[in-house]
C-alpha cells in the first residue's frame, strides 16, 4: 500500500475545511439541538477534519491536547484541528502526535466485540487561549439522568451543509442492554447524535462524562457514548507523557 502523498494531504484538508466554511447554513445540527448561548462545553469544543474527507468533533482537555473518538483519526490519513480565529478564519492546527486507545477496536460493530472507542491528539503548537481545557468527570450515569450531547454534527443524515456549527441537545440515560461500566447510552424523542458528532461531549452540567462514539440505525438514534471514569488511567498517564495533565 502507498504511502498518502503529503501535498495531497493538505489539499484534501484544506477542502474540507472551506467546505464547512462555506456550507454551514443555519440548522439543528445534532439532530433534535440547539445552539446559542447557554450549550455547555462550546469552550472546549473544536472539530477534527481527516484528509479522507472524515469530520469528527473533539474536547480540548489541555492547552496541546484534544480527546476525540479513535474511528476519527484510525487509518492512514492526516488529521488536522479545526476551528475558526477571531475573525472567523478557519483555522487547521497541525498534529504533531495521535495516541488510539489500546483497547479501539475497528471492527467491533460487525464482529460484535467490546471497542474502547477514544483517541487523543497533541498538536504542535498550543491552541488559542480562548479554548480552556474542558472539565472532565469519572462520575457513572444513572437511568432516567438528563445529559446534554454537543457536536459540529449535521441535523439530518447525509446534510453536510449543516456540519460545522456547535449544538446541543438534552437526551436522556437508558440501559437498553443493562447497565454497563464501560458505555452510556442517551434516547430521547426526535433527538440524537448525526454524522460529525463522533468524539463530541456528553456532558453533565459543564463537566463532560463521555464521548459521542456511536449511532444506531439513523441519525437521531440511539446514541452511544464512551465513559471517560473508566478511561482515566489511559488518558491521564497519556497526557503526561506529553507533560501536560487533564482536569478532573
Amino acid at each position: 500500500m502507498r504511502a498518502p502523498n503529503p501535498s495531497a494531504a493538505r489539499h484534501a484538508l484544506r477542502a474540507a475545511a472551506l467546505a464547512i466554511l462555506l456550507g454551514a447554513a443555519p440548522a439543528q445540527a445534532i439532530v433534535g439541538g440547539r445552539e446559542g448561548a447557554g450549550i455547555p462545553g462550546a469552550a472546549s469544543a473544536v472539530m477534527v477534519l481527516t484528509s479522507g474527507g472524515g469530520v469528527c468533533s473533539g474536547v480540548v482537555v489541555a492547552p496541546d491536547a484534544v480527546l476525540t473518538a479513535g474511528h476519527c483519526v484510525a487509518g492512514l490519513g492526516e488529521n488536522r484541528v479545526h476551528y475558526r480565529d477571531a475573525a472567523g478564519r478557519p483555522v487547521l492546527a497541525e498534529v504533531a502526535a495521535r495516541l488510539l486507545h489500546p483497547a479501539y477496536d475497528g471492527d467491533a460493530v460487525r464482529g460484535r466485540t467490546r471497542s474502547i472507542d477514544l483517541a487523543l491528539l497533541r498538536t504542535r503548537d498550543p491552541l488559542p487561549a480562548r479554548f480552556a481545557p474542558a472539565p472532565l468527570s469519572a462520575a457513572m450515569p444513572r437511568a432516567g439522568q438528563s445529559l446534554t450531547l454537543a457536536g459540529y454534527g449535521a441535523a439530518r443524515g447525509n446534510d453536510r451543509r449543516s456540519i460545522g456549527r456547535y449544538r446541543g441537545a438534552a437526551l436522556s440515560v437508558v440501559e437498553p442492554y443493562g447497565p454497563s461500566r464501560i458505555l452510556v447510552w442517551l434516547k430521547a424523542p426526535g433527538a440524537g447524535g448525526c454524522q460529525g458528532d463522533s468524539g463530541g461531549p456528553i456532558l453533565d452540567g459543564e463537566a463532560v462524562v463521555a464521548l459521542a462514539a456511536w449511532v444506531k440505525d439513523a441519525c437521531g438514534g440511539l446514541t452511544q457514548g464512551i465513559l471517560l471514569g473508566p478511561q482515566r488511567d489511559w488518558i491521564d498517564r497519556t497526557l503526561s507523557g506529553w507533560g501536560v495533565m487533564a482536569r478532573w
